[in-house]
């Protein structure tokens, strides 16, 4: 009896060693990765704040299945390893694209990476892969019958009283971590300081105890946007409205199309001739900015459409939303006698355009059925083909007794921009061969000799000369976050100082009046959110009372727009500079617009609160219209 005691004590020896062992080996597994993804999110992974902020994470929640599971341990080790894993996985892959960090909303919408597949390997570098070899490896050993009936069947215990201390103590730690902090507008700063797993709790969390509190539909108007933007109601008839009545409306959106490229030459070539014509002959504004989301292109639609911010934590074709009949331009212009359309070469169920399109109006959209799927680029017909069916449509339109607005979305500049061989019309010097940079410029290269062609067709088939017709880009194409050392020197040379978020979210805007009446150059700043008044003013339509956050970029020489998405919550950009948020608005840091210099004035704390309310009324607003569409088969209720 007493050498079978012994025997079952040094059993119990045994099995207390291995619980400890396995939850050693796995936080320090997870550990090595977290430094893997420290180094890439915050450029740091050599800090010792990883182990304050992630290691109590998994010690944590290692004790909690020491605690509750008696057998099958190893298994739920490697079930909770892998979770981990994969969130560490897509907060590294999504930074290098949005530059900001993935929280559960985004991954709610993993599955359209399998529509942008090519995209989203071009970000992934080899040694993120360093993230799976461990599961890899333990896969091979756990189906080795040997090993896999031990790690499967075994018992182990690890004494209560330790556990409680244990997860008393990480408990205690990732709460310290988590509490100082939890007030930032800046979500990398909060990542860092907490911990990327705690964040990612901590934003569940939170999201599920804080009540979001709307404006009161009565304090709502458009003398309050106005006088928390800073700007004066234009009392008089404003400047050129009207000069295109009854015109059409064309607005072009532009794949990822940044300003640098205007007028930019490499070895004396222009990127972008026949852009560079149209800002010579038009109105062009210089200081214009995307207003998108992490919806990208689709919600550069919304804004453009409706002079509305897109939601916090998703797209807004993914959000409530969609369940209204919004405020938009397609609407006010049907009720002032317009046909609507849009035109995209890609599916319309791609980031939920057919609510989207329903929601805003639009009488008629144009996809995949009717552009085809021959001579593809990125994810639908050619620029070419989308331009020249287009053209053809629209003649079509005009032939009508009514005017028309069209919206024409081209897609073959699309991240990561790798042309057909036979769509490549520019030779690059060989630095710039297999770069990022490299294939971004062949991209827009190609994709300004397809516009070249429709601005030809514009002419011949007279729209040109009856038409309002306006340029613009969607969003960023050159992720600050994403670029490798060579590249951003690369780019640095072509612009003669530091690539930076000014250059980022700079996109061009162009607007052709037939009527010749409009100034060469506007320097007012301005945003997507701004065009729908715009254009307004220019066709002589009235807003009513119909509620806008933008303004008449004509008739306004002041802005102040918020900056949602790419950058910490609370950016904004005025009339000089791009503000970007730090831990709170005292440490937040300023780049003025024309050469992205860091300057220290040009910001002020009345701007920074504005902005926070500008978004508030957006979202106020959108929410308590009542809803007139179902969520699942878009149908009128």
């Amino acid at each position: 009896m007493n050498g079978m005691y012994k025997r079952n004590e040094g059993a119990d020896i045994r099995l207390k060693h291995r619980s400890y062992e396995n939850l050693c080996l796995f936080s320090f597994i997870l550990l090595l990765k977290s430094v893997v993804a420290w180094s890439v999110v915050f450029h740091d992974g050599t800090n010792w704040a990883i182990v304050q902020t992630e290691l109590p994470f998994f010690i944590l929640v290692f004790s909690l299945i020491e605690w509750f599971a008696a057998k099958r341990k190893v298994l739920y080790y490697m079930l909770v390893n892998f979770c981990m894993t994969l969130i560490y996985f897509a907060v590294i892959m999504y930074y290098k694209y949005y530059g900001v960090i993935a929280t559960y909303h985004s991954l709610k919408q993993a599955k359209k990476v399998t529509h942008v597949g090519e995209s989203a390997l071009s970000l992934l570098t080899p040694y993120y892969l360093f993230l799976f070899v461990d599961i890899a490896l333990f896969l091979v050993l756990i189906i080795l019958s040997k090993y896999g009936s031990i790690w499967k069947n075994r018992i182990s215990r690890m004494s209560h009283k330790v556990l409680s201390c244990m997860i008393s103590a990480s408990f205690a730690l990732c709460v310290f971590n988590i509490w100082p902090v939890h007030a930032s507008l800046n979500e990398i700063y909060k990542a860092k300081s907490m911990g990327i797993l705690n964040y990612e709790v901590y934003k569940v969390v939170a999201d599920r105890l804080e009540k979001e509190v709307l404006i009161a539909p009565g304090d709502i108007s458009q003398e309050e946007i106005n006088e928390t933007k800073g700007i004066s109601p234009i009392k008089d008839k404003p400047k050129f409205h009207g000069i295109n009545k009854g015109m059409n409306l064309i607005l072009v959106q532009m794949e990822s199309f940044q300003n640098f490229l205007i007028d930019l030459r490499i070895d004396g070539q222009e990127i972008t001739p026949h852009l560079n014509q149209l800002i010579k002959k038009n109105t062009y504004f210089p200081y214009f900015y995307t207003n998108a989301g992490q919806g990208t292109t689709s919600d550069a639609e919304f804004v453009v459409n409706t002079s509305f911010y897109v939601p916090k934590d998703e797209p807004a074709t993914s959000s409530k939303y969609m369940d209204k009949q919004l405020p938009s331009l397609p609407h006010l212009l049907e009720e002032n006698g317009y046909f609507t359309a849009t035109f995209h070469t890609n599916s319309v169920n791609f980031w939920n355009r057919n609510r989207l399109y329903r929601a805003i109006g639009f009488e008629r959209y144009y996809d995949q059925v009717f552009f085809g799927e021959d001579d593809p680029i990125a994810f639908g017909a050619s620029d070419e083909v989308l331009y020249s069916k287009t053209s053809s449509e629209m003649s079509i339109l005009d032939d009508q007794n009514q005017p028309f607005y069209a919206m024409v979305i081209s897609m073959s500049a699309h991240h990561p921009y790798h042309l057909p061989e036979e769509k490549v019309k520019m030779e690059l010097p060989d630095r710039f061969k297999d770069t990022l940079i490299g294939d971004y410029i062949q991209a827009q290269n190609y994709a300004d000799v397809a516009m070249g062609q429709f601005l030809d067709e514009l002419i011949e088939s007279g729209l040109w000369d009856n038409s309002v017709v306006v340029f613009y880009g969607d969003h960023q194409g050159i992720p600050l976050t994403g670029l490798t050392g060579e590249e951003k020197e690369l780019i640095n040379s072509l612009l003669g100082h530091n690539y930076g978020y000014t250059d980022m979210m700079n996109i061009p805007f162009i607007v052709h009046s037939p009527s010749g009446q409009l100034v060469p150059v506007i320097n007012t700043t301005g945003g997507q959110i701004d065009i729908l008044p715009t254009v307004a003013n220019l066709l002589g339509i009235s807003l009513g009372d119909q509620l806008v956050l933008g303004e008449d970029l004509f008739n306004q020489e002041r802005n102040l727009i918020p900056l949602r998405h790419f950058l910490p919550d609370g950016s904004f950009i005025n009339d000089k500079i791009l503000y970007m948020t730090g831990n709170n608005y005292a440490d937040g840091v300023r780049y003025e617009l024309s050469n992205n210099s860091m300057v220290e004035e040009g910001a002020t704390a009345s701007q920074f609160s504005a902005t926070q309310r500008l978004l508030d009324l957006s979202n106020s607003y959108l929410l308590q219209l009542p809803d007139v569409y179902s969520n699942q088969e878009g149908q009128r209720e």
